[in-house]
C-alpha cells in the first residue's frame, strides 16, 4: 500500500539545536562521509540503519559511511536511544543533511564551471559535467560545514530504497565471535574493579560485619585496594577471580543490614491500589451526540508482576580520571555501552561535583537491553572505583547476580478495562484504568544523579521516585492506555504509585505491553460475546484509519495461508493490535498457541507498517525480537522476592524463554515510502501478548488474567470459569 498524499518532509526539532551540517556530515579526503548521530547502537543495528539513510540521500555506497560510535564531545545531544525514535529522529536528521551536502556540492561545482546546478549530475557518488568529475571530499570545505541545513533540498522519494536489503557487516563478525565489544577493551595499566553493595534501597551498614569483613578482603591474591564509601564497597585487583572471591566472601557475612517487603503474586493488584497515588485524567472524550444506550456492559483486569532485565551480556563500563596538569580541574573519562550518554554525562557530573564538560562519555558496544537496566549504574561504579586507582583506568563489569538483583525492575501494571456497546454492537462507551509505578527513572532528567551508587555513598543524593515521560512523547504506564477504536464515549486514568520499594524503571514499550493486552482481550470477548469475527468487529471500529485496517487484513491472509496445526491436544489462534504510541508504527499479530502441559505458541505472523523501510531486514528482526521477548514476559516470566530484595538472580531461579521454546515468525512489512519512517523495535510487544491471550481463549475457552499466563495460572483460570 502507498499513501500518495503524504505531505512534504517535515525536519525533526533537532535540527533546530544543531542546524550546521559540520554537526552531523564531513566527507573524508579518502572518499568517506563521516557521518555522526546522537544515537547509539545497541545490537539493534540502528548504526547500519543511519548509514542506509545517508548512501541514498549521497548516492553513495554504503560502506563509504563511516558512522561514528557517539561520543559526548562531539556527537548532537539526542538524549537516550529510546522508544523507537532512532530512524524517526535521527534518521530523519541525517536525510535532512545529506540532502543539504548533495545539493550544496552540486552547486558548487556547478559555480566553478558558470553552470546551472540542474546541469550537474550526479552518478556512483561523483558530480559530472562535461569532463569533470569531483567527489563529495574535493568539493566539501569548512565554510559549506558552517551552512544551516536547508530543509528545501529535500525531496519525496515515491520509489522504496535502493538500500533497503543492504546486509549488516557486523552480524557475522558477532556471530563469529570477532566483533569488539566494551568488554575488550583493556587499555594499558587497566585494574579491574567491583563495587559491592545491599539488595535494597534502604539498608544500613553493620561495622562490626565489615571490621570482619575487610582483612579477608583484602588477604585476597590479586587484589590491589579496598575502599569504602557509605553502603559502597570497593574492590580493585589484577583479575576476575580476585574479583569473583571478593564477591563470595563478602556474600558469607555481608556488612549490610535491611529488608523489604514486597507483596506475593496474588495481591500484586491490592498493593498497587492500596498505596499513595498520583491521580491523572489521560482522556476525557465526552458522549457524542445522539448516543445510542449501552445494552451491553464488559470488564477485564490484566495483573502483571514486576520484570527483569536479564540481558544476557553483563553491563560493563571503563572510567579513567587522566592526570592533569598542576591546577587544572579534574577530567574524567568514560566509555559505556548507556543508552543516553548525554544523560549519563550529566549526572556523573552531578555525582563527582563536576562541570558536564569536565566529563566525557564515548559510546561503546555492550550487551542492549531495550530499557533501563544497569549500564549507567555501573559506569558511575567505573568512575568512583577509578578515583582510587591514581589515574589508572580501571574496568568494572556485574556479575550474573548483581545484573539479576540490582538492575532497575520493570513496574508491576493492574489494568482495568470496563466498555459497554449498544444494540447493534457498537461501541458507546471505554473506561481504562492504569495503576503503575513510574516507569522512568533513567539518569539526567532531575537536579540531583539518578544513579545507584549515587544514592548510596556517605553523602548520598536523594532517592529519585519513578515517574513517567509526557504524555507527548508517548508517556509511561499509560502509554497506548487510549485504544485505537472509535466509541461514543472515552475515559481513562492513570494512577501512578508512590511507592517504590525496589528501584523500577523503563523496559521495552513501557506500559504498552499490559495496556493493549487488556484493551485487545476485551475487544475479543465482546466480539466472541456478539456472535462477530474478532478481526471484521475490529475493522468496524477502525474505518477511520486505512493504514490500521490494512495491517489486520494482511495479518489475516498471512495466518490463514498455514493449516493449524494438530499436534496439541488443544489449538488456538488469537489477534491483537495496536498503533505504538498512538503515533508510531502499526502492528497486527495472529498466534497459534498448543495447550499441553502449558502454552506453547507454534507459530507468530506479523503484518507491520512502518512508513518508508529504511532497512528491512533490520526492521524485520526489532518486531520478531519485540515479540519472542514479549512471548517470554507473558507466558514465563516473574521475578522473585525475599526480605532481602530479588532473589530470582540466576536462569533456574529467573526464567526466561528457550531457544527450543521459541516460536516460528513471520514478519510482512507494509512499505509507504511517501509516508515517514518509524520505529519499529517496540511496536509488537503489545499485540503480540493480545494475541497469545487470545489464542489461550480460543483453546481453551478462559481467559487468565494474571501475568504470566504460566501452566499454574492457567489452572487457576480455568477453575475460575462459571459452572
Amino acid at each position: 500500500m502507498t499513501d500518495t498524499h503524504a505531505g512534504p518532509p517535515v525536519p525533526p526539532d533537532i535540527l533546530k539545536t544543531y542546524p550546521r551540517l559540520a554537526q552531523w556530515l564531513r566527507p573524508l579526503p579518502d572518499g568517506r562521509i563521516a557521518a555522526t548521530s546522537g544515537k547509539v547502537d545497541i545490537g539493534q543495528g540502528i548504526s547500519h540503519a543511519l548509514r542506509l539513510i545517508v548512501a541514498e540521500e549521497l548516492g553513495v555506497e554504503p560502506e563509504q559511511v563511516q558512522m561514528r560510535p557517539p561520543g559526548t564531545g562531539f556527537s548532537p545531544d539526542e538524549a537516550v536511544t529510546s522508544g523507537s525514535l532512532s530512524v524517526q529522529h535521527s534518521g530523519q536528521a541525517l536525510r535532512f543533511a545529506a540532502a543539504h551536502l548533495r545539493e550544496a556540492c552540486r552547486a558548487r561545482l556547478a559555480q566553478k564551471l558558470g553552470q546551472a546546478p540542474e546541469a550537474v549530475r550526479l552518478e556512483d557518488g561523483f558530480f559530472m559535467l562535461g569532463d569533470v568529475r569531483e567527489g563529495y571530499g574535493k568539493l566539501f570545505d569548512g565554510a559549506m560545514g558552517e551552512q544551516a541545513i536547508d530543509p528545501e533540498h529535500l525531496a519525496p522519494r515515491p520509489q522504496a530504497s535502493a538500500w533497503r536489503d543492504h546486509p549488516r557487516e557486523d552480524v557475522a563478525q558477532k556471530v563469529f565471535g570477532e566483533f569488539r565489544y566494551i568488554q575488550d577493551l583493556a587499555p594499558e595499566g587497566m585494574l579491574l574493579g567491583r563495587v559491592l553493595r545491599p539488595g535494597t534501597l534502604e539498608a544500613t551498614f553493620d561495622e562490626a560485619a565489615w571490621a570482619h569483613l575487610r582483612p579477608r578482603l583484602e588477604a585476597i591474591d590479586g587484589v590491589t585496594q579496598v575502599v569504602r564509601d557509605g553502603l559502597l564497597v570497593g574492590v580493585l585487583a589484577t583479575s576476575m577471580q580476585a574479583l569473583r572471591q571478593a564477591g563470595e566472601r563478602a556474600a558469607q557475612r555481608p556488612p549490610w543490614r535491611g529488608s523489604v517487603h514486597m507483596p506475593p503474586a496474588p495481591e500484586i493488584a491490592a498493593w498497587l491500589k492500596s498505596q499513595p497515588l498520583d491521580e491523572t485524567l489521560v482522556r476525557n472524550d465526552p458522549a457524542v451526540a445522539d448516543l445510542p444506550p449501552a445494552e451491553r456492559h464488559f470488564e477485564t483486569e490484566i495483573v502483571r508482576g514486576w520484570l527483569q532485565h536479564g540481558s544476557i551480556g553483563l553491563c560493563c563500563a571503563l572510567a579513567q580520571w587522566p592526570p592533569g596538569a598542576t591546577g587544572a580541574a579534574p577530567r574524567l573519562q568514560v566509555w559505556s555501552h548507556s543508552q543516553g550518554i548525554f544523560n549519563l554525562r550529566r549526572d556523573l557530573a552531578l555525582a563527582f561535583g563536576l562541570k558536564a564538560q569536565d566529563v566525557e562519555v564515548c559510546h561503546a558496544e555492550g550487551a542492549g537491553c531495550y530499557g533501563h537496566n544497569g549500564a549507567d549504574d555501573v559506569a558511575f561504579d567505573a568512575a568512583w572505583l577509578a578515583c582510587h586507582a591514581q589515574g589508572r583506568p580501571v574496568r568494572a563489569q556485574w556479575s550474573r547476580d548483581e545484573e539479576m538483583a540490582h538492575a532497575p525492575l520493570a513496574p508491576a501494571m493492574a489494568v482495568a478495562v470496563r466498555a459497554a456497546v449498544d444494540a447493534q454492537g457498537r461501541l458507546v462507551d471505554w473506561q481504562q484504568h492504569v495503576w503503575s509505578q513510574g516507569h522512568g527513572t533513567r539518569p539526567g532528567r532531575a537536579g540531583t544523579p539518578a544513579l545507584l551508587g549515587a544514592w548510596q555513598t556517605a553523602q548520598p543524593a536523594p532517592v529519585a521516585m519513578a515517574v513517567n515521560a509526557p504524555l507527548a512523547s508517548g508517556g509511561g504506564s499509560e502509554r497506548n492506555a487510549v485504544p485505537p477504536y472509535r466509541c461514543g464515549r472515552l475515559r481513562v486514568r492513570n494512577h501512578r504509585v508512590l511507592a517504590m520499594p525496589l528501584r523500577v524503571s523503563a523496559m521495552r514499550s513501557l506500559g504498552a505491553h499490559v495496556n493493549v493486552l487488556a484493551a485487545e482481550s476485551l475487544i475479543d470477548e465482546i466480539a466472541h460475546a456478539l456472535g462477530r469475527d474478532p478481526l471484521d468487529y475490529r475493522l468496524a471500529h477502525l474505518a477511520h484509519d486505512e493504514r490500521a485496517c490494512a495491517v489486520l487484513r494482511k495479518v489475516r491472509a498471512m495466518a490463514d495461508a498455514w493449516p493449524r496445526d494438530a499436534g496439541a491436544s488443544a489449538v488456538g489462534r488469537g489477534l491483537g493490535f495496536a498503533r505504538y504510541k498512538n503515533t508510531g508504527a502499526w502492528c497486527a499479530v495472529m498466534a497459534e498457541v498448543g495447550i499441553e502441559q502449558h502454552a506453547r505458541v507454534h507459530q507468530i505472523w506479523i503484518a507491520a507498517d512502518v512508513g518508508r523501510v529504511v532497512h528491512a531486514d533490520g526492521a524485520r528482526n526489532q518486531i520478531e525480537g519485540g515479540a519472542v521477548q514479549a512471548v517470554s514476559w507473558t507466558l514465563v516470566e516473574a521475578s522473585r522476592f525475599d526480605s532481602g530484595g530479588v532473589c530470582s538472580k540466576d536462569w533456574t531461579s529467573s526464567p526466561i524463554l528457550r531457544f527450543t521454546e521459541a516460536p516460528a515468525v513471520e514478519v510482512e512489512l507494509l512499505d509507504n515510502p511517501l509516508q515517514p519512517s518509524l520505529g519499529a523495535g517496540e511496536c509488537s510487544a503489545g499485540p503480540t501478548a493480545a494475541a497469545l491471550a487470545n489464542a489461550i481463549h480460543d483453546a481453551l475457552g478462559i481467559r487468565p488474567r494474571a501475568l504470566p499466563f504460566d501452566a499454574d495460572q492457567l489452572m487457576r483460570a480455568a477453575q475460575a470459569q462459571p459452572g
